[in-house]
């Protein structure tokens, strides 16, 4: 996985890597993110010898054929924990869901932390502001959105008993 991950960061447009561990006793499931500046940059990769070798590697130490899902934009932000290769919700509901978080915070967290922070640059204000909004949506707003409109972003019938 070391030597993995060294690659995929040489790789041109690369933009980072991050490596999911299973819980012990759980699953033996790994998840890769691999981030990149941009599709051609992702298509480079791809299409290399070495990614190509890399994974013939991989299908040698895996129970079966390995998974691989590409999300673009906001689709990272649309996946349940319970069925992580589920597909993503459509642009248009993944933007209404989005809007639902982005908005309250961005109308109400400017003037707050105007009024909590007088005197202070406006740009070191927005910084703060701005780093609470991404904070926020990343690890409250967004996974409760999903979870609460669940359903409807994914189909109702993903979610009925057998």
């Amino acid at each position: 996985m070391q030597e993995f991950t060294r690659f995929a960061l040489s790789f041109p447009g690369n933009r980072g890597i991050h490596i999911l561990r299973p819980e012990p006793g759980g699953s033996r499931e790994y998840t890769v993110v691999d981030r990149f500046a941009d599709l051609t940059a992702r298509q480079a990769f791809k299409e290399s010898a070495e990614y190509r070798e890399w994974m013939r590697r991989l299908r040698e130490l895996t129970e079966g054929e390995p998974h691989i899902e590409e999300l673009g934009g906001l689709a990272g932000w649309f996946t349940l924990p319970d069925a992580p290769r589920a597909m993503p919700p459509t642009r248009v509901k993944m933007a209404l869901v989005t809007f639902l978080g982005v908005y309250p915070l961005t109308s109400v967290l400017p003037p707050l932390f105007e009024w909590l922070l007088p005197g202070w640059h406006p740009l070191l204000v927005n910084v703060i502001v701005t780093a609470l909004i991404v904070a926020g949506l990343t690890w409250v707003v967004m996974p409760f959105l999903t979870h609460l409109f669940a359903g409807w972003l994914f189909g109702a019938d993903r979610f009925s008993k057998p």
